[in-house]
C-alpha cells in the first residue's frame, strides 16, 4: 500500500532576511523554524532543507540495512547512522556522507560493509538522491 507524507513551509520575506516554519503535517510532531542563515551559516536553533534530507536519509538507510541484515539471517542488535549533507551556496548540495556503526552478532566486518553498501544503493532515499554523490563508511562496533 502506498503512503503519502506531508510537510508544509510557510515563508515570509526575501531569501536572505526572511524566515519560515516547516510543519510536519502527517505526523504532527511539530513546527521547526528555518532561515537562510541557518542553511548557509550556523544553525542557531533552526533547521535547514539539508538537515531534513540528512534525517530522511539516515533513517531510511538504517531501515534498509536492518531489513537486509535480517533477511540474510543476521539481524542487527543496534545500528547508529549519521548522514552528513554538504550544502555550498551557489552550487547546491555537493555530497552526502553516510557513516554507520553496527552491532550484528554472527557477522564479520566484510559482510557488514557489503550489506551497508547494498542498503546505500537500494534505500528509497538514496535512489531519490541518485544525482548526488553519496559516500559510505561502515564498521562493526
Amino acid at each position: 500500500m502506498a503512503t503519502t507524507r506531508i510537510a508544509t513551509t510557510a515563508w515570509e520575506g526575501e531569501l536572505l532576511k526572511g524566515r519560515g516554519v516547516v510543519s510536519f503535517e502527517s505526523s504532527g510532531i511539530g513546527e521547526y523554524p528555518v532561515s537562510w542563515p541557518s542553511r548557509a551559516e550556523q544553525a542557531n536553533g533552526k533547521t535547514s532543507p539539508e538537515e531534513l534530507i540528512a534525517a530522511a536519509h539516515s533513517s531510511c538507510f538504517s531501515m534498509a540495512l536492518s531489513h537486509g541484515l535480517t533477511g540474510a539471517g543476521t539481524p542487527p542488535t543496534r545500528l547508529e547512522t549519521k548522514a552528513e549533507v554538504t550544502f555550498q551556496p551557489g552550487e547546491g548540495i555537493t555530497g552526502i556522507h553516510l557513516s554507520v556503526r553496527g552491532e550484528v552478532p554472527g557477522l564479520d566486518e566484510e559482510g557488514f560493509v557489503a550489506a551497508a553498501e547494498d542498503a546505500k544503493k537500494n534505500c528509497p532515499v538514496s535512489q531519490a538522491l541518485a544525482g548526488t554523490t553519496i559516500t559510505l563508511a561502515a564498521e562493526l562496533a
